[in-house]
């Protein structure tokens, strides 16, 4: 069992005072910090709608997981399979991938479904307390589908911070008085979304985002009235590391967020927290990004005992990312880990 020093986040971020710029990547331990009944996947799982794909659930069982993500790569895994030892078997790869994309579907979907309705369910005062969380960083990098970091972002009358996120979007240049605004990819922006998002969608020629400014219409119905007409949002939850990069790969925003991210890490000056994120493997694209940047200095949250499988997990994938730093780098710009309670953030007040 590997054993480390966990402290305080405020003993954690003086570690990082002399800095030029720091940066912050959220996982979904964000949003499992001010609504664990709802986004977590064991509730995810609960509240999917799985009618479409009936025998889906028995997979779930068999892998003994509520992961939807695990079950998207043994799915896409065992087509890949299937046309390696079976090449006959078409309509079986076939049959496997649309599960697969079913899952994706539905994984979306309970997020949306169980996703709270308004802004104003949220507290001011849990605003509050999140927003001076964020008051911290330069860049913004979530890799959550839900819009809290969003509404967070708006509720400038909860404080005085003047935060002044930018997202790279704007009122269409062509079309002004369209329902949506447009990601336009001069802007210089502040906040990415990684992974894509519930309220970002591609419409083939753009990337847009729904907004409650340009229809009066709340977002989170916005957005479940899209689904009910099957027009899904922007949002990658391929199974593999390598499938979710490809996804990345082929579409101009999301390349853009994840090079901007890549950037962030280049700089010997800068230094990274990781906000719930457990260093996954089918996150490496990302991290990878740390690994192969010159910023010194990496601050990763753990919630709860550090001897938990879970928190063991991101130890070994802390570390071997500073064994890969070393690797590509010679030994040059080694990357210093420090580990901090995520409690201790006390994020949501």
């Amino acid at each position: 069992m590997a054993e480390v020093e966990v402290v305080s986040f405020e003993t954690a971020i003086r570690k990082i005072d002399g800095v030029k710029r720091r940066h912050l990547l959220l996982g979904n331990g964000f949003s499992i910090a001010l609504k664990p009944d709802i986004f977590t996947y064991g509730s995810l799982y609960e509240n999917a709608d799985f009618s479409a794909v009936p025998h889906v659930p028995a997979l779930f069982e068999a892998l003994k997981t509520q992961d939807f993500e695990i079950v998207i790569r043994h799915l896409q895994d065992a087509a890949t399979v299937v046309e390696v030892y079976r090449p006959k078997l078409t309509k079986l790869a076939a049959s496997l991938r649309r599960d697969a994309a079913a899952i994706k579907d539905a994984l979306v979907a309970a997020v949306a479904r169980r996703h709270p309705d308004r802004p104003y369910d949220i507290k001011p005062a849990q605003y509050a307390a999140c927003r001076s969380f964020l008051a911290r960083f330069d860049h913004m990098f979530t890799l959550n589908y839900d819009v809290l970091l969003y509404w967070t972002l708006m509720q400038d009358e909860v404080d005085d911070l003047n935060l002044r996120p930018d997202d790279g979007f704007r009122h269409p240049e062509d079309d002004p008085d369209q329902p949506y605004v447009s990601w336009q990819q001069a802007n210089s922006p502040t906040v990415y979304y990684l992974h894509g998002a519930l309220h970002l969608f591609d419409r083939g020629t753009e990337i847009t985002k729904y907004t409650w400014s340009k229809t009066d219409i709340p977002i989170v119905d916005q957005i479940r009235k899209a689904l009910d007409e099957d027009r899904y949002p922007l949002f990658v939850a391929e199974g593999t590391s390598a499938s979710k990069r490809a996804r990345i790969l082929h579409n101009a925003y999301l390349h853009k967020a994840l090079r901007s991210f890549e950037e962030c890490c280049r700089p010997t000056g800068n230094a990274l927290v990781i906000f719930g994120h457990s260093l996954a493997e089918n996150d490496n694209h990302v991290l990878r990004c740390i690994a192969g940047g010159r910023m010194e200095h990496v601050l990763i949250s753990l919630y709860g005992n550090p001897s938990s499988p879970a928190n063991q997990e991101a130890i070994t994938n802390a570390k071997a990312l500073v064994r890969l730093r070393e690797k590509r780098h010679g030994g040059r710009f080694p990357l210093s880990v420090t580990f901090y309670d995520a409690e201790s953030v006390r994020l949501w007040g």
